[in-house]
Formats: structure tokens, C-alpha cells, sequence
């Protein structure tokens, strides 16, 4: 008897089954009210004295391998049914991922500064709140020069020193205060002016303004990296440099690219003439560079600088820029396929 246990024994620990109803009949099968171990248990005292030690071992080794058994393939069952109500059937086709979108001004602001990098720009940034040397000082725009009406103002009433800043060109100045020439870089960022909120302006908008100091650079350098500029970003080469001023350059232009008439919209946005302003820029004002702590008689430069919302409603023809900051998700959505 002792050897029918023993074979029950190895039974159990080979008894595999991934089915409920199984594991159930097995566990009957032993553990039971009528099953086997109830009965080894009814015959033990119908054995051998000198056999009941050996004999109780084995029934104890058959009830133990029988329970470990049950609990070890319920516990297998319940985990893949787990990973099943997890998982799903792997089999089936995979559920479309949702691609996110990208804001355009960051399309458009990674677009600008993947062109400038590929010509040796770096990028620098710097802090919105500035202080007066850094926004207009140090920029050829002292205590109430006029050309500071140019731009109207966020001030911190705590402190008339301190300023939401009115373009990135403070950047310039803090990068010119701690590098060495040569220098080129672009400072892309948000600004802030006192302007009223229309479909075509905004009491803050993002500029990125670039900056290139070195040896001998002229005028010509300027128009060269910038014809680059917009045949790499709109793909049209033909561009146009008109007499302006801006109190940080001498002497200053503004830029038109020649966009064209082919179409209905072209006409309404260069109203009929073909061009379109897209930037200001000009050489680098001696005293600029002086205020910065780089000798302007050896060395010389040029600076640009745009609206990114302004390029952005060229390149994606919208309408209205308060579109851009009002967080609609189903404008923002055609913008996922952008880069």
C-alpha cells in the first residue's frame, strides 16, 4: 500500500492543466471528502505497528504534494488571466497611438534655429524680467531717449529699474558681456509689450534675434546670410533691404522677401504688391559694442531679428494671432504632423 501511495505521490507532482474544471476534479480527486487521502486515512489503523511510522510519512507527503499542486496551478491560472484582462489578445491589431502636436511657434522656432545652426549659430536665452541697463541702456538707448517710445513698456511698479523685457536683444548684451568675439548666435524667446490684443497684435509674442561679431564683417555678410535664411525657410530667394532705423544698429534696414502674387491670398496678405516684411536688422552700433565691453575699433558686427508668431501665420496662413495663445485643441491638432 505504501507503494500505491508513493506512485500517487509522482502522479500529483507530474499533474499539469490550465483548465478550472480540472484542477478541481484533481483536487476532489485527492482532497476530497471521499477522496484517496480519506481513505489511506480510514485504513491506518488496520497497519502494521512496526509500518504506521512510514506509512503516515507518505500519506502526509501525498496530502501536502496534492494541496501545493492545487494552489500552485490556481495561482498560474489567476496570473494569466490577469495578464489576459491586461494585455488583451496579443493576436489582435495594435490600438492607434494618438501623435501629439506641436505649438507652430515651436515648429517654427526649431525650424529657424535648425537654418542658423547649420551656419555655425548657437543658441542663447535669457531671463524675460530684466533690468534697464540690459533692455535699453546698454543698447544705445539711455535715460529718456526718445526712441524709447518705440516701445511700450511693462514696468515693475516695485522697482522702475525692473521690466517684463521688450525684445530679446537683452540677451544679445548678456552674451556679449560674458563671451569673446568672434560671436554668432540667435536668442530666440517671449516678449512683452503694452499693445492692444487685435488679430494682428498681442501684448506678448515671441522674437528671435541673431547676432554675429567678428573681425572686418560687413554689410554684405549681413545680406548674404539672410538671403540663406529665407530661401531655406519660405524657399524664395529674392529678397530686399530698405533704409530704417533702429537705435541699436547704424546703419539698420528692414527686410521684405518677395512672396509673390499667384494667388487670391497672396494678393490680400502683400496687398497687392508682392512683398512681404519679415525682419529688421543692421550692423552692430559701436557704442553697442563699446557698453558691452568689446573693443569696436577692431571689432564689428551684425544683428537681425523677427517675430516668430509673425513668420508662423506667413508659413501656416493663419488668420488671426490670438489663435496662437488660446490653447484650442482642434487648432492645435493640425499641427501634428509638424516637426
Amino acid at each position: 500500500m505504501i507503494d500505491k501511495i508513493k506512485e500517487l505521490i509522482a502522479e500529483a507532482e507530474d499533474f499539469k492543466t490550465q483548465s478550472k474544471e480540472e484542477i478541481e476534479t484533481f483536487r476532489i480527486k485527492y482532497l476530497g471528502k471521499k477522496g484517496l487521502l480519506n481513505d489511506y486515512f480510514s485504513e491506518f489503523k488496520n497497519i502494521a505497528n512496526d509500518q504506521k511510522k512510514e506509512f503516515g510519512q507518505v500519506i502526509n507527503k501525498l496530502k501536502k504534494t496534492a494541496e501545493d499542486k492545487v494552489n500552485t496551478l490556481k495561482q498560474e491560472l489567476e496570473n494569466r488571466e490577469e495578464s489576459e484582462n491586461v494585455y488583451g489578445d496579443l493576436s489582435r491589431p495594435g490600438e492607434p497611438i494618438t501623435i501629439g502636436a506641436r505649438h507652430p511657434i515651436s515648429v517654427v522656432k526649431n525650424q529657424i534655429v535648425d537654418i542658423f545652426s547649420r551656419i555655425g549659430f548657437n543658441v542663447s536665452e535669457g531671463p524675460e524680467i530684466e533690468d534697464d541697463w540690459h533692455n535699453f541702456t546698454a543698447l544705445n538707448l539711455p535715460e529718456y531717449h526718445p526712441a524709447r517710445d518705440m516701445q511700450d513698456t511693462f514696468f515693475i511698479q516695485t522697482n522702475p529699474d525692473i521690466l517684463l523685457r521688450t525684445h530679446t536683444s537683452s540677451v544679445q548684451v548678456r552674451y556679449m558681456e560674458n563671451n569673446k568675439p568672434p560671436i554668432r548666435t540667435i536668442s530666440p524667446g517671449r516678449v512683452y509689450r503694452n499693445e492692444a490684443i487685435s488679430a494682428r497684435s498681442h501684448c506678448f509674442f515671441h522674437q528671435i534675434e541673431g547676432l554675429y561679431i567678428d573681425k572686418d564683417v560687413s554689410f554684405a555678410d549681413l545680406k548674404q546670410t539672410l538671403q540663406y535664411f529665407t530661401t531655406e525657410l519660405f524657399g524664395k530667394s529674392k529678397i530686399r533691404l530698405r533704409p530704417s532705423y533702429f537705435p541699436f544698429t547704424e546703419p539698420s534696414a528692414e527686410v521684405d522677401v518677395y512672396w509673390g502674387l499667384e494667388t487670391e491670398t497672396d494678393y490680400k496678405m502683400t496687398k497687392g504688391t508682392g512683398w512681404l516684411e519679415i525682419m529688421g536688422c543692421g550692423m552692430v552700433d559701436p557704442n553697442v559694442l563699446d557698453n558691452c565691453g568689446i573693443d569696436s575699433k577692431e571689432y564689428s558686427g551684425f544683428a537681425f531679428g523677427m517675430g516668430i508668431d509673425r513668420i508662423a501665420l506667413l508659413l501656416h496662413q493663419i488668420s488671426d494671432i490670438r489663435l496662437l495663445s488660446e490653447n484650442d485643441v482642434r487648432f492645435l491638432e493640425q499641427f501634428k504632423s509638424a516637426f
